[in-house]
């Protein structure tokens, strides 16, 4: 997974150069080796289930997060993903510039409602080209069987881009741990779920929303 991202990473330098999509190439691309080397080295197989629900154009997503795993399903899974992602990585050297370059979002989760502002804005750029919002509506990765912490930005955003939210459950964390290096043979499910419409209330959407994530993954 490391050694990749820098050979791609490296190789595709001129990529920052040209347009957006282009740079979203060796992005993807790393990702599918990865996953690819997780199956044949590691004995760590995907699966993904509602595929069909799966938005293609200009969507909202909001996935439960409980390893790396899940921003690389995501990158592979969506046709032009927009992730939101914590500022902290924008400053790792390839993986940031190529994050800064696609336009992926970056969060500083110290700041509040400042910070639910810019992502808002971003976000409208993003949906405005058709891409598809991928935000992990806890913040941060969280252990399987922990319990959910949902925070505000999924409902701010829910609410400023009016429209449907497409959830999506896992059970990652059990073959990829959220914490250390090790990875567990073993089969990593990811559910995506029917959307929730939009105009609801902040209060029913965002028990909407953690019903639809919290039982698919304890189903899972």
């Amino acid at each position: 997974m490391f050694l990749g991202a820098v050979l791609l990473g490296v190789v595709c330098l001129p990529l920052l150069i040209g347009p957006r999509r282009s740079a979203m190439a060796p992005i993807r691309l790393w990702a599918r080796v990865c996953l690819f080397g997780l199956r044949w080295i590691v004995g760590l197989k995907v699966e993904v289930r509602g595929r069909a629900l799966a938005p293609q154009g200009a969507a909202l997503v909001a996935a439960k997060h409980q390893a790396m795993l899940d921003v690389l399903v995501a990158l592979a899974l969506f046709p032009d993903p927009c992730i939101v992602l914590k500022q902290e990585l924008m400053w790792i050297p390839i993986f940031g510039w190529f994050a800064a370059k696609v336009e992926m979002i970056p969060i500083d989760r110290s700041s509040g409602a400042k910070a639910v502002r810019r992502l808002t804005a971003a976000a409208a750029r993003a949906l405005a080209e058709g891409r598809q919002m991928f935000i992990f509506p806890e913040g941060t990765r969280r252990e399987p069987g922990a319990p959910p912490a949902y925070k505000p930005g999924i409902a701010a955003l829910y609410r400023e881009m009016n429209l449907a939210c497409t959830p999506m459950a896992t059970n990652s964390g059990g073959v990829w741990p959220a914490s250390g290096l090790a990875k567990y043979p073993g089969t990593a499910v990811y559910e995506v779920l029917p959307p929730i419409p939009s105009g609801l209330k902040r209060g029913p959407f965002m028990a909407a929303l953690e019903t639809a994530i919290e039982d698919a993954g304890d189903r899972l």
